[in-house]
């Protein structure tokens, strides 16, 4: 299942540099995943500071 970032985003941009699939792009207000581009490894959840990004 593809990870999600949650409403505890602070967009930082941490999780979009670290996406090895660039899935992660800069929405409204917060950053959102591709689901169909998500390869599900974990690299946004282990450098977010706020643990926003989670798989659902």
């Amino acid at each position: 299942m593809a990870y999600k970032i949650s409403d505890e985003c602070i967009a930082c941009g941490a999780c979009a540099a670290e996406c090895p699939v660039e899935a992660i792009s800069e929405g409204d207000g917060k950053y959102e995943i591709n689901p169909d581009v998500c390869i599900e490894c974990g690299a946004c959840a282990d450098t977010c500071p706020v643990g926003a990004p989670s798989q659902e």
